[in-house]
């Protein structure tokens, strides 16, 4: 079997809309998506398994729902201790134990265990780690998690420490403290020498190029988590003004660049036919990026959908997700069919004919029928989404229940701040109703209720699969929670 490479481009915080392939109504051309869509397919009901960063990426990992993790709520910082839980297979051990090299270059956000020692710079002020050793190993890094090389940032390009890690060191030690500065903010924190936060994105992209030359003879996995055009919103020089819109728009155009530097390489070095590309985000676009600046230009990154990054709605975790791959995905293709980013650990296996172990990918779908046939039958019979306070929504078909009575993110209505007397839970049709403002849950109780008892079934199963039942990790709230325990 000819092996296919595989990179997996990860955008932070991107919204369905910022692509012109996927938003007749963009405001500016995005070219080298749009071309990965005209040699592709295009999933226009893909999600994310969460409207923010850390779970989402759990969920790409690991092909679990990242609320069975014990982060049953809002994200990690950059010097968390580790979430993967130890002995938890990712899409990286599987493909390793394949022969695959499994390269990380980017934003892990997943938490690592840094070495200590006292009295080394004053803490940083978000999930504080006091006497970090600099020089000293970090244990539970992604080169424990699958990966044969490492090259990135802890987490967020807005959060400390501003130092890169290559596998298990950090590569310099911090000889001054950042003020946060730029559109948006980046917190106060520790930083290497010659670290810029402007310069990070075009770094990391010269090393993707770097690892696909070095790997180029053997079948490769790159798994690329951008760090924009999350906050801080740092276009450069080039890309500032070009889209017409402001500083984020600007940037989506340099992350659309990235897309085409990558193409490119494996252009030239002979790679593209036999190279599965993946570009996907992983959650919707932050406010940050001043959405009534954006819309008065007429930009709108959430498209047609309600809410933005945080939000149950589907501005919050609907996201773009393009694959190309000319041996196997018909070009120019679409497909509405529902599918989910923690799908990636089944389709692998299915693509390499690995079987999957009990508790591997226990919310694992494979897509590969789709990528082949886009309008063939459904692959998933449901979907589960989590907003940035722990709220769950499960979707099936055209029906979507949202188990809060607001956005349970950043848009209104607030988590409490809904008007009094508001339903306890949503419910819409979203084929009637794609914007989510009218809550049927009235007139449909018998939808809701069932939607509400095979939401309780995936989440004590410990899994949304066939097989045997498996334990979630951590408290889990739900315990305690009307709706979980009303018959």
């Amino acid at each position: 079997m000819n092996r296919p490479n595989l990179i997996y481009i990860l955008a932070d915080d991107m919204g369905y809309g910022d692509i012109s392939a996927l938003n007749e109504n963009c405001g500016f051309r995005t070219p080298n998506f749009d071309r990965m869509a005209a040699e592709g397919m295009c999933f226009t009901d893909a999600h994310a398994t969460s409207a923010v960063c850390t779970p989402s990426r759990y969920g790409i990992l690991t092909g679990r729902y990242n609320w069975r993790s014990r982060l049953k709520s809002h994200v990690m910082g950059g010097y968390s201790e580790p979430l993967i839980e130890e002995g938890r297979r990712t899409v990286a051990d599987l493909l390793k134990a394949q022969g695959y090299r499994t390269v990380m270059v980017g934003k892990w956000h997943l938490g690592m265990k840094f070495a200590k020692e006292p009295g080394f710079l004053e803490a940083p002020d978000f999930e504080a780690c006091d006497h970090v050793d600099y020089s000293g190993k970090i244990e539970r890094s992604p080169v424990a998690n699958g990966f044969d090389y490492f090259y990135g940032i802890s987490a967020s390009l807005d959060m400390p420490p501003y130092i890169y890690i290559e596998n298990d060191h950090f590569t310099a030690l911090p000889d001054h403290v950042t003020e946060g500065k730029g559109k948006g903010y980046f917190r106060k924190g520790p930083t290497a020498p010659g670290f810029v936060h402007e310069n990070v994105l075009d770094e990391l992209t010269d090393k993707v190029l770097e690892q696909i030359e070095e790997n180029k003879d053997r079948p490769f996995f790159i798994y690329f988590p951008m760090p924009a055009p999350h906050t801080p919103i740092l276009p450069a020089k080039e890309f500032r003004g070009a889209s017409g819109t402001n500083e984020y728009g600007d940037f989506v155009l340099h992350v659309d660049d990235v897309v085409g530097r990558i193409s490119r390489k494996l252009e030239e070095e002979g790679l593209a036919d036999n190279t599965i590309v993946v570009y996907t985000s992983d959650n919707g676009c932050s406010p940050m990026a001043d959405y009534p600046e954006l819309l008065e230009r007429g930009h709108n990154p959430s498209y047609i959908f309600r809410g933005t990054k945080a939000d149950i709605y589907e501005g919050g975790h609907r996201i773009p997700l393009i694959v190309r791959w000319p041996e196997t995905v018909p070009a120019g293709s679409t497909c509405d069919r529902i599918v989910c980013l923690s799908d990636l650990m089944a389709t692998m296996c299915d693509i390499l004919g690995i079987e999957m172990g009990e508790s591997d990918g226990v919310d694992s779908v494979s897509n590969l029928p789709l990528w082949k046939k886009p309008d063939g039958p459904k692959v998933r019979d449901d979907l589960i989404h989590q907003s940035i306070d722990g709220s769950l929504s499960i979707r099936k078909g055209k029906w979507k229940l949202e188990m809060c009575p607001g956005s349970g993110g950043w848009s209104d209505p607030k988590p409490g701040e809904e008007e009094p007397g508001s339903p306890a839970f949503q419910l819409y049709d979203l084929s009637a109703d794609i914007e989510e403002r009218h809550n049927v849950i009235e007139a449909h109780r018998e939808v809701a209720d069932a939607l509400r008892k095979q939401l309780k079934e995936h989440i004590f199963r410990g899994r949304s699969t066939p097989g045997p039942m498996q334990q979630n990790n951590g408290q889990a709230v739900w315990d305690t929670i009307r709706w979980v325990e009303e018959d």
